[in-house]
Parts: C-alpha cells; sequence; structure tokens
C-alpha cells in the first residue's frame, strides 16, 4: 500500500516512553500559556486505525468510501487513502485533493445533486467515471460533459425526508424514467445509492424499506440493459460500536437476501463520523466569566427559589470551530483541564459561549463543571467532524494549530498495514512535557 509523503506538509508526533495524548495537551497548554491562549486541536492517528479495524471485523462486506467533507486534513486523507479505502468528493477540490494523495480515479465517486460544469469537467478529465445523479437535469448535463461516466442513482427514503424539508433523491417510480433517459441518451448506469441517517429510530424498517427499493431499481436496470454492480447504503454511522453493530444486524439478513455475494454486487458505505469523529479533540480557552442566578417560584411550597448559573465565554464558537453546531448538531459538554483529576470537587449549571456576543453563539446550552476562572482550558473530544481548515477564531481567518500524535503501538500497527509515517514523525521521547 502506499504510505505517506516523503515531505508532509504536516509533522506526527511519537509517543513514547509513556508519554500519552494528554501529556500532549499538556504541553500545548503550556506553550500557549507563554503566548496568547489561542486554542488548537489534537488528532490521534491511531484512532483511524483502530476504527477501520473495527470497520472491518463488524462489516467485512461494506467496502469503506470515505465522504471527503467530513475532515479533509491531509494527514486524514493519506492515512485513509494508505488503508484502501475510497472516496466520495463533493467537488472539484476534493477531487484534487485526493487524486494528489494517490487516489485512482476508479475508487473516487463524484457525489452532488447539482454539480457544477466545471466540476463534471473536471471529472471526465482526470477519468473518474462514477458519478451521483437524481434527476434529468443532471443527468443531462453529464451525458453532454461526460459521456463515459458510469452512474448511481441516488433513491430518497423515508428516514431522510423525516430528517429534512428539502427534497432529495429520486423515489421508485421516478427510477424507471431516468433508466430510460439515461439510455436514449447512451449514459451507463451501474447501481443506485441510499442514505438512512444516524437519527433513525429504526433501522430495521428503513434498511428493508431502502434494499427493497435498491433490488427494484436493480432489476429495471437490467432489464433495460444495464450493468448494475454497485450499491451504496449511504452513511449514518456515528463511530460507537454499538450503533456499528446494530446497523450490521439489520442490513446483513436484506442484503443476503436482496443482493448476495454471488451476485456480484459490490456494497460501499460511507463511514465519515465513524472513522474521523473520535480522533481529534479541540482545547479551548475560558476568556470570559459571570454569574446569573435565576429566580422562579416553586408552585408546591408557595416558596420563592433561586438558581446561580455560571456563564463562560471562549476563544472559540460557532462562527469558526463549532461553525456544525449551526447546522443542528449538538456540542457535547467538555472537559475541565485543570480540573481532570478531582473527582470530588463540586460542580456547577453553567453555559458556553463563543467571543463575538452574538445571541446564537451558544456552543453549550447547559453542563455540570466545577467553577473556573479566566485563562483555564475545556477540552472537547469528537471533533474530527469538523473541516479542520476551517479551525479559526470567530474573528480571523487565521488557522488554528493541528498537532498529530500517534502511539508507538499504533504506529507498528499501521507499518504492518502498509502506512508507512516515517517521514513524518517527530520522536517525543526527548521531549519533556509539564502541567
Amino acid at each position: 500500500m502506499k504510505g505517506l509523503p516523503d515531505k508532509p506538509n504536516y509533522i506526527i508526533e511519537l509517543l513514547e516512553g509513556g508519554v500519552t495524548l494528554e501529556d500532549v495537551i499538556d504541553g500545548h497548554i503550556c506553550e500557549q500559556a507563554q503566548v496568547e491562549k489561542s486554542a488548537f486541536v489534537v488528532g490521534d492517528l491511531g484512532a483511524l486505525m483502530r476504527q477501520h479495524v473495527c470497520w472491518q471485523s463488524v462489516v467485512p462486506r461494506l467496502q469503506p468510501y470515505y465522504p471527503v467533507k467530513c475532515n479533509s486534513s491531509p494527514a486524514v486523507i493519506e492515512v485513509l487513502a494508505s488503508l484502501g479505502l475510497g472516496f466520495i468528493c463533493a467537488n472539484k477540490a476534493e477531487v484534487s485533493l485526493v487524486l494528489e494523495h494517490g487516489v485512482p480515479p476508479e475508487n473516487i465517486i463524484l457525489s452532488g445533486v447539482f454539480k457544477q460544469l466545471a466540476h463534471i469537467k473536471h471529472a471526465a478529465k482526470n477519468d473518474i467515471q462514477h458519478l451521483v445523479c437524481e434527476n434529468e437535469t443532471e443527468l443531462t448535463k453529464i451525458a453532454r460533459l461526460h459521456p463515459n461516466a458510469k452512474l448511481l442513482l441516488q433513491l430518497t427514503t423515508e428516514a431522510h425526508a423525516a430528517e429534512t424539508s428539502m427534497p432529495f433523491g429520486l423515489s421508485l417510480k421516478s427510477c424507471r424514467h431516468l433508466l430510460e433517459k439515461a439510455k436514449e441518451l447512451g449514459v451507463q448506469v451501474v447501481g443506485a445509492a441510499f442514505h438512512i441517517p444516524s437519527s433513525c429510530q429504526d433501522l430495521q424498517q428503513a434498511y428493508t424499506r431502502a434494499l427493497s427499493d435498491a433490488r427494484c431499481v436493480f432489476d429495471m436496470g437490467v432489464d433495460l440493459g444495464f450493468n448494475m454492480y454497485i450499491l451504496d447504503i449511504g452513511g449514518g454511522f456515528t463511530g460507537s460500536d454499538f450503533q456499528l453493530k446494530q446497523v450490521e444486524s439489520a442490513v446483513r439478513p436484506l442484503l443476503d437476501a436482496y443482493f448476495p455475494p454471488l451476485s456480484g454486487v459490490q456494497v460501499l458505505a460511507q463511514p465519515g463520523c465513524f472513522y474521523v469523529a473520535s480522533a481529534f479533540s479541540l482545547a479551548v480557552s475560558v476568556i470570559g466569566k459571570k454569574m446569573v442566578t435565576h429566580h422562579w417560584d416553586d408552585l408546591s411550597t408557595c416558596e420563592k427559589n433561586e438558581d446561580a448559573e455560571f456563564v463562560y465565554y471562549m476563544t472559540e464558537g460557532v462562527y469558526g470551530s463549532f461553525n456544525h453546531k449551526l447546522l443542528g448538531n449538538t456540542v457535547a459538554a467538555p472537559s475541565a483541564h485543570k480540573h481532570a483529576l478531582c473527582l470530588d470537587e463540586a460542580v456547577y449549571p453553567s453555559s458556553l459561549w463563543g467571543p463575538s456576543l452574538d445571541e446564537l453563539d451558544q456552543v453549550v446550552e447547559r453542563c455540570l463543571l466545577p467553577e473556573l476562572s479566566v485563562g483555564d482550558w475545556l477540552l472537547f473530544s469528537n471533533m474530527g467532524m469538523c473541516h479542520l481548515e476551517e479551525f479559526s477564531w470567530a474573528a480571523s481567518s487565521s488557522q488554528l494549530p493541528v498537532y498529530y500524535t500517534i502511539s508507538t503501538s499504533d504506529w507498528f500497527d499501521m507499518q504492518e498495514a502498509g502506512v508507512a509515517l516515517d517521514s513524518a514523525l517527530k520522536n517525543f521521547s526527548m521531549l519533556q512535557y509539564s502541567a
């Protein structure tokens, strides 16, 4: 397999001599204490390898295709490319990024409901044949600009429709017309794709309906003379081992019934969050603090009560590193760095805000934290789904530093898997960290 480049534009710090990820965070906090206390990100590349091993052991039949939009940091792309993953790209820039990391064109799918003409031309120029299509307008564009394309029809699902008011994908009854139009235009259709969101409460019902619809589309395609051989069951993988096993339990018998291995159909999935969410942590410092008292009446006792809450302002907010909050995603409560070992310390209701003083800039509405002081640090885990190139101060375009790490055991595991990290490594055994 392909390893990391000889001259990477990032450094991976090898954790040796008992140094842990927490030591790395402590060290960089100490460094920031000497300057301006800027936020920073720490990435554990070993987590990518561990998630890959978990994926292969639980859902070996599902070929992982990584959606670049989840996290396009160079180290992530390089490691996942070295592990042999395919990639889902939404635009020309993402295609160029994965091609630069040695990903073969046949392992790239160009997605997107409405693609810019330049993106379709770029795909054709670089021999990227697999494109997703869900409407006749898009089909006509592809036929004109990329006649050698091989299309995956994007199907709608009830689970996805319940999550968003935006129309997304083809209904089953619309597929026949689009297949006939593709036949008329001379464009190949090779499969179907759908998406079940992670918020879906009834996975069994959702996948039963979606895979049944996909089987019908395959049958219609074969009836029209198309060679149907790719099925993409989309994303919706949270990163939890338990949730992955739930999906596997729902999908495996259905795949055996509708798309058995002997059918020759390649079954793909898009585990974006699954691979990267747990691999990155964000450290931010507290820049402001106030106490707010809420008064309320207890009708059962006719007593007046009051409730105190600490309000903290941080160096990062929803217009920077927590921009995914604006898309409706929740941010889990952080841990307080200096209090990590004080298990018996009192905790108080707290809310966390970004630096903009905007009413939308609330990162965490309510959580329990020990009382903090200005200058203290908060650690947010599971931040890998943010675009690392967008980690920035709310009022600045400067990029937050990202420090990549890997333990010696994970490094050896990667070596065995064919991922060569040597040229990007910085040895930690000579560094001394103190909190």
